[in-house]
């Protein structure tokens, strides 16, 4: 029989997670009766940013609320605003927004697949110890990480805060000679792309299983970037105008970062949910590398989010090779966006789930209201939820170290961006 006791436990700070974070856990008489995963990061208010502003105004500053991923914010943003005006940007813009993502996919994923969670899988304590012992998997996921931000840079003028993102499309036209050699080289990568997938697939992993909700996007026939319809495992579809009224979000008194529910429970969006949801849609020369390491789809082992990174890697390379190919130049990179009075809403795949925008906007083409609800804390309950279930299969009699070493990984699978996530914060002021 396990030893019965009372244990306080308290990682101050999270290490390999993008912001300021901290877990807390308590546990009484073999009982776990206090879990949190405190996000104190400050809240940034960028709603409250942007209201007032232009509408043209809005993909450069949402291109600052984090630098991981700018891509996915202007994204959002440009959908939602030109969803008020009726404006649809034509087949030129809507391949090249594809792509611009791709970049994004590539090097969010390898930044987080080869220095945030290969050292919990290999046992080492950060990406330096890692590369020592395995340097040209380390360098691959740098060499893939370059190519991403390198597309981002062609669209965007810049790989972080880029500038080259407007309502109706881009600023400018990308050279067709530099969409040739990026095209050449994606082709080169493609090799990259495969063996990340059977490395990361091969990494060692708990055996967990847990039930959850998975929801993403889902696209007619592409797999889900920049369009779709929101779906979930439990049978949820729905448009983007939707989204806001059917999922709850409320403040909990340990974070700064708001806890989205649907019908009163926790849900995953990111890789493994999308994945879960649209395995259909992956190339059969990405499926098979998932599919020789014993990997199968969907997957109710929330550390399978590793493969389903690196299978997204994969596809990102290839499809972005697809659209560079065949890139041609436009007459002009951008349709007219007219002010227009109205509320648009606008929902894309960022590299860690969908992110949600809606915006109101009025006839003198200001921003009067504004709602982002960002991956991160949608996940944010479901990381909670795993924390639990995972700590209480691995044992709570357990040593300290190893309850916090699994604690930590649990949340790094999650690749949390807590900067995004902080983005508002209700204030209660009582006066007497």
């Amino acid at each position: 029989m396990a030893e019965e006791r009372s244990l306080g436990l308290r990682v101050p700070v999270l290490a390999r997670v993008e912001g300021e974070g901290a877990l807390d856990l308590a546990i009484e008489d073999g009982r776990l009766t206090e879990l949190r995963l405190r996000i104190f990061e400050p809240p940034r208010l960028f709603e409250k940013f942007l209201e007032g502003r232009e509408a043209a105004e809005i993909p450069d500053l949402v291109a600052r609320v984090c630098g991981i991923c700018p891509i996915a914010y202007q994204m959002s943003a440009v959908q939602a605003l030109e969803s008020v005006a009726g404006v649809d940007p034509g087949p030129w813009v809507a391949a090249m927004r594809r792509l611009v993502y791709c970049g994004e996919w590539i090097e969010s994923h390898c930044l987080h697949i080869h220095l945030l969670a290969a050292p919990d899988c290999l046992g080492y304590p950060d990406a330096i110890a890692l590369a020592r012992d395995h340097p040209d998997e380390v360098r691959r996921g740098l060499r893939l990480q370059a190519l991403g931000n390198r597309i981002i840079r062609l669209f965007g003028g810049r790989s972080v805060h880029p500038v080259g993102v407007r309502l109706g499309g881009f600023h400018r036209a990308p050279d067709p000679a530099d969409m040739a050699r990026l095209a050449d080289d994606l082709d080169t990568a493609l090799a990259d792309g495969a063996a990340l997938v059977a490395w990361a697939a091969a990494l060692p992993r708990p055996a967990a299983s847990q039930e959850f909700v998975s929801v993403a996007l889902r696209h007619p026939q592409e797999y889900p970037l920049y369009s779709g319809r929101i779906v979930s495992s439990s049978g949820l579809d729905m448009e983007a105008a939707a989204w806001g009224n059917r999922i709850e979000e409320r403040q909990v008194p340990h974070s700064t970062a708001l806890h989205a529910t649907l019908d009163g429970r926790p849900y995953l969006v990111g890789p493994l949910a999308r994945i879960n949801l649209n395995v259909d849609r992956l190339p059969d020369e990405v499926t098979a590398g998932l599919a020789t390491a014993g990997i199968a789809f969907p997957s109710s082992n929330p550390f399978d989010a590793l493969a389903a990174r690196a299978a997204e890697v994969h596809f990102a390379l290839r499809e972005a090779r697809r659209l560079a190919a065949a890139y041609w130049t436009p007459e002009r990179p951008w349709a007219d966006v007219p002010v227009t009075v109205g509320t648009g809403y606008g929902v894309t795949e960022a590299p860690r789930g969908i992110l949600w925008h809606r915006y109101a906007t009025d006839g003198d083409g200001l921003v009067r209201a504004v709602r982002l609800v960002p991956p991160t804390s949608q996940n944010q309950a479901r990381i909670e939820e795993d924390l639990r279930l995972s700590l209480e299969a691995f044992g709570l009699d357990r040593g300290d170290d190893e309850l916090r070493r699994l604690g930590e990984r649990v949340i790094r699978n999650y690749d949390p961006c807590i900067s995004c996530a902080t983005h508002f914060l209700r204030l209660k002021v009582a006066r007497r």
